[in-house]
């Protein structure tokens, strides 16, 4: 990294400290499984051991379904690192690798989550006062098979109307890292500029009773960064609600049907509160099931369809085994999931969209076309351990010469996260030389799709300068703009 660039790094780290801290070493643990009505009290707590880090700084235990619970209490302290923090909200950032977890805030349980949807942000206080207290206990379930872990803690304080008058410094630590990335990647003689800038930060002012004065630092910062913005608005980085559910892996398939219900509902509950939200949702056959069982579920969905905020993905049955099975079985695949589509959507699909498949038979765009689709897309070429896959968009030529254009899509299950989507962007931008990338927040692999927070995040980033434009679309809208 350039000094230039290191120097901007250091201050948007230091703007972390003034809002966010670490806990992750101040649990309490038991490996009992304690009564709930127990654990949950901070009472309970004085007699289990306090946790020990390991090199990852994860609080981990061994594999096999064994219980872990965690306690501690939360208490506001007076300021961060010089930084008044009485009125912010304050939200715990909390990342697990568990078979199954809840999460208890002053005994009532807030938050359920498992292996796949493992990230939460939990409101712990709309606007905190100096000494206010939470109670935290956390009931984890290690995988069958692999060992368990406690990833993250981490005490969010930040602006409680999400606005940006001002921000607070952690949200303009996550600008300035974003506007850093953009800048070294396709204007490095621009770093100077920002550099000039955070030296004028008024770190002195910061007192233990005001941060006003520092926010009038923040905003002067933003004002003298502003002729920079156009370097991140003339980029647009397009989002897509996703929520890959395997029909069946780790669960029966009874599971399976009632992720989908509980993923659906929980969609069209969103799109009520926000109306951008565009979702995308691959596998007829799981519309098939709605259609049967749901059919509530399942008119409301359609009428999603027809109004072009809800897409189905893949002209495909499943999402299936693409590399072991027979190209009878795949042309089936293919057959009866645009027929499914014809008939009940209006139009077969132009989309293949195979997410998390191993490996795909050299003859598939052949088959594609013959089924009517014209673009294939994966994130799974990602996973390679040796041989790294060197394309983002590229023409995917079968024996017969039939070609599909295919995209190495964003990775799914993640979050709305400005800093890992600046990242894939640069990089997207850099080996495409196209300015606008796709980015597909959701929980999956068991369903779950976007959240509530997830959607309230881009909203307020949608107000930065200092970030691309962003925006909801659909699959066959990106494809069909990046299809030369």
């Amino acid at each position: 990294m350039p000094p230039n660039a290191e120097r901007i790094a250091d201050v948007a780290r230091r703007l972390r400290s003034l809002t966010q801290l670490d806990v992750q070493a101040q649990w309490r643990f038991s490996r009992s499984d304690v009564p709930i009505a127990q654990a949950t009290q901070a009472s309970t707590w004085q007699s289990w051991q306090p946790v020990s880090l390991n090199t990852r700084q994860h609080i981990a235990w061994e594999k096999g379904r064994r219980v872990m619970w965690l306690g501690q209490r939360i208490t506001v302290p007076h300021n961060l690192q010089g930084y008044f923090l009485q009125g912010l909200s304050l939200r715990l950032w909390i990342t697990w690798w568990a078979n199954d977890a809840q999460v208890y805030v002053n005994g009532k349980l807030v938050q359920e989550g498992d292996i796949f949807d493992s990230t939460t942000r939990i409101l712990l206080n709309p606007s905190v006062k100096v000494g206010d207290s939470v109670d935290v206990a956390v009931r984890l379930l290690s995988p069958g098979h692999d060992d368990g872990a406690l990833v993250r803690s981490v005490c969010i304080y930040e602006r409680a109307d999400q606005s940006l008058s001002p921000p607070e410094p952690g949200f303009v630590a996550d600008e300035l890292t974003v506007l850093r990335e953009y800048l070294t990647a396709f204007a490095p003689d621009k770093l100077n500029l920002v550099v000039n800038a955070v030296d004028k930060l008024p770190w002195s002012v910061l007192t233990v009773t005001d941060r006003n004065s520092f926010d009038r630092g923040l905003t002067t910062l933003r004002q003298e960064l502003a002729p920079l913005s156009d370097i991140l608005k003339q980029r647009q980085i397009q989002l897509l609600g996703h929520a890959h559910l395997d029909l069946a892996w780790l669960w029966t398939v009874d599971k399976t049907w009632e992720a989908a219900q509980r993923t659906f509902e929980s969609v069209l509950q969103l799109k009520q509160d926000f109306p951008e939200l565009t979702f995308a949702h691959s596998t007829p056959a799981l519309y098939a099931w709605m259609e049967e069982n749901r059919p509530d579920l399942f008119a409301a969905i359609q009428q999603q369809i027809a109004a072009g905020r809800w897409e189905v993905v893949s002209g495909l049955w499943i999402e299936p085994e693409l590399n072991l099975v027979s190209g009878e079985s795949i042309a089936r695949q293919i057959l009866y999931g645009q027929q499914y589509e014809e008939a009940k959507f209006g139009q077969v699909n132009k989309i293949a969209w195979l997410p998390d498949t191993f490996g795909f038979s050299w003859q598939l765009p052949q088959l594609l076309k013959l089924g009517e689709i014209d673009y294939f897309v994966t994130q799974k070429l990602r996973w390679n351990d040796t041989t790294q896959f060197p394309h983002e968009l590229y023409w995917w030529q079968a024996p017969d010469g039939s070609r599909t254009l295919s995209l190495n899509s964003a990775p799914i299950g993640e979050g709305v996260d400005p800093v890992k989507m600046a990242n894939y962007a640069v990089t997207w931008e850099k080996k495409t030389q196209i300015p606008v990338s796709l980015w597909l927040p959701g929980v999956g692999d068991h369903g779950g799709g976007p959240t509530r927070d997830m959607l309230k995040i881009a909203q307020r980033w949608q107000q930065s300068p200092f970030f691309p434009q962003l925006e909801f679309t659909t699959a066959l809208t990106y494809l069909n703009q990046l299809n030369p």
